[in-house]
């Protein structure tokens, strides 16, 4: 999405015009071209950058095999009508090679192009010209230059608080480390230049990566097929229900319409219940976080008979471990319905158990969280899912399998247009995994579950932990912070969160899954010394609320209720605040660790729930200068 965003600013609307214009040229010469040689394009009257074609005294596999020995490849449509999309990277050789492989004999390719240019009827029709103006905002005429570009985009890296400037405690999200030598691969020609539906031949290396990848995720989950498409955890969660769905349907038990969720589930799985055409029903929870087995028992009790599935995060979103988790999935079983385990949370459980090990039908894997492929910022993300053998035949196919052959025999559809969907980040996870093996990825998991439980354990005795394993009195790999008792002195978990951007850290993830708390998982990457800078920011915090209960600082005007600070505050000539500038910006002092490492917020508290609840756009105004938008 940035990506996307920043070629739109380099090239503003008269660049992305002549861009444009230079990839229809290049599509109306080729269409033009193959008339020329007595093919049909079926297309003629309406196209942009995709043309189709008829041919004539020869058939498809003669022109591709043509193109191919030009290192060029062709889309087949039919035995004898192909499809060409051109883009801004084609060039006069290709398209010579191209008209060369249509017939033409030694094509005059200036000739050509200057007959295309004139030719009626070809093309774009008039009446779906574009004539009303476009990226008019001042950011889209100011970067031409990559001088100007480099300066913006620093710019914008400044305001954002990243793994460079400390933790990302965000809970739910395993915001860990991205290995550099992980990501190496993606610097590499051979990974991301090539197309998604290459001639089988040419993507072996693919292939053996995709298989290799499947046994690895076969084994940490204890499941029996793997589907790498579904692009997120999101599309994972849908094409695990579609393929419990299509499994009842090939039964004889596509009546079953309910899906049992917990309360301490990932909050998506309504969601996605919902849009599969199924009704979610919501299971207790006990005090400590524990799915409620007496109500479940009820519920299956009541509905058994028309209960698709479960959906259950183990970890629970509550951050513990449910002892419970066998017999919940034995009670769904003998309903007649199917187990999905949502896997956001694998990362607390890796090299130790899996879903089929405890009784999961489906599940999703983040690859882009527990794998270690960068997320944020517009993606990208991948959901891959597993399943027990009963369920493989129903997995998702591809769009076009007769170049790319995934899925099951009875597949209940594709969830993206790739086979593999994003498959040149697997090579991501791929690293990741080969590069710890058995050993490593284990230790990721005990690592992670050890931080979480050392930052509980040094806080419990000033902050509320909500909520614990049942047999053990442990967390998992993230837990929850209550903030609630602290109402009273008007300070809120919005304010402690605010508040740790003075102290150098990102915030826990707020108010999810409860009201008025702070999530946290510090994950396996961090070092002991940022988990103590942690626990020292946050003891500091709880003495400032300390003050505020003594009346030191009064309620409603004091660092927590004004934070964040931002250097244009604390250089500002009037200071009017019951506390001093340093305490405000260095509430450690300037040569804490926590100074050392001082990131400045660009800007004071915001409003969020006037925001949420107002929308309104801050596109910004027209630029100054609109000749280069009139000309576009």
């Amino acid at each position: 999405a940035n990506m996307a965003a920043f070629y739109c600013i380099y090239h503003g609307p008269t660049g992305l015009k002549h861009i444009a214009t230079r990839i229809h040229d290049a599509a109306r010469t080729f269409a033009l071209g193959a008339e020329m040689v007595g093919h049909q394009v079926l297309n003629k009257a309406a196209f942009f950058d995709t043309v189709t074609v008829k041919l004539a005294g020869i058939t498809s596999a003669d022109f591709l095999a043509r193109c191919e020995d030009r290192r060029i490849n062709v889309w087949r449509v039919s035995d004898d009508t192909v499809s060409l999309a051109f883009d801004e990277a084609t060039t006069s050789e290709h398209l010579t090679a191209l008209l060369e492989s249509a017939g033409m004999d030694g094509p005059k390719l200036d000739v050509v192009r200057e007959m295309a240019s004139k030719a009626e009827g070809l093309g774009v029709p008039s009446d779906l010209l574009r004539t009303s103006k476009f990226l008019r905002q001042a950011v889209f005429h100011d970067y031409h230059n990559e001088t100007d570009l480099m300066r913006y985009i620093w710019t914008l890296q400044r305001k954002d608080f990243g793994l460079q400037h400390g933790m990302v405690p965000l809970g739910s999200c395993t915001m860990k480390l991205n290995p550099a030598a992980t990501m190496l691969p993606m610097s590499w020609q051979r990974v991301t230049a090539i197309h998604p539906y290459v001639p089988a031949a040419q993507a072996e290396g693919y292939k053996l990566l995709a298989t290799e990848l499947v046994q690895r995720l076969k084994e940490v989950s204890g499941l029996d097929a793997v589907s790498l498409q579904p692009n997120s955890g999101a599309q994972g969660e849908y094409a695990g229900i579609r393929t419990i769905k299509a499994y009842l349907n090939s039964i004889g038990e596509g009546h079953r319409n309910l899906v049992v969720i917990p309360a301490n589930a990932h909050g998506t799985n309504p969601a996605t219940a919902t849009v599969c055409g199924l009704k979610p029903i919501t299971v207790n929870c006990e005090k400590n976080g524990a799915v409620d087995v007496a109500h479940l028992k009820q519920v299956c009790e009541k509905h058994g008979k028309d209960i698709a599935c479960a959906m259950i995060t183990y970890p629970s979103t509550y951050g513990v471990f449910d002892s419970e988790i066998k017999t919940i999935t034995d009670i769904v079983h003998q309903t007649g319905g199917q187990v999905y385990i949502d896997g956001a949370n694998f990362n607390a459980m890796l090299g130790y158990t899996g879903p089929g090990f405890f009784g999961g039908d489906v599940c999703h894997f983040n690859l882009h969280k527990t794998f270690s492929i960068p997320h944020g910022g517009g993606g990208p993300g991948m959901g891959p899912i597993a399943c027990k053998e009963h369920l493989a035949p129903f997995l998702p196919n591809g769009p076009h399998d007769h170049i790319y052959t995934v899925g099951g025999s009875k597949a209940f559809g594709p969830t993206s247009q790739a086979p593999l969907g994003s498959a040149s980040i697997l090579t991501i996870s791929y690293m990741l995994i080969t590069m710890l093996g058995n050993d490593g990825v284990k230790h990721c998991s005990e690592f992670a579950v050890l931080a979480a439980n050392y930052l509980r354990k040094a806080l419990e005795k000033d902050y509320a932990i909500r909520f614990v394993g049942k047999s053990s009195g442990m967390s998992a790999h993230e837990f929850i912070i209550d903030m609630n008792g602290f109402g009273p002195l008007g300070v809120k978990a919005e304010d402690i969160a605010k508040r740790l951007m003075d102290y150098g850290f990102h915030a826990p993830t707020l108010a999810f899954p409860v009201n008025n708390t702070l999530m946290v998982e510090p994950t396996e990457s961090e070092p002991k010394r940022e988990l103590d800078r942690f626990i020292a920011a946050m003891l500091s915090i709880r003495n400032e609320i300390r003050k505020i209960e003594s009346g030191e600082w009064p309620k409603g005007n004091n660092p927590l209720n004004n934070a964040p600070h931002p250097a244009e505050d604390i250089a500002a000539t009037e200071w009017d605040r019951p506390y001093s500038r340093e305490v405000a910006a260095y509430p450690m002092g300037p040569d804490s660790a926590t100074g050392q490492l001082k990131f400045w917020p660009t800007i004071s508290r915001v409003n969020n729930e006037h925001g949420d609840m107002n929308l309104f756009c801050s596109c910004g105004p027209a630029a100054v200068n609109d000749a280069e938008s009139d000309s576009a």
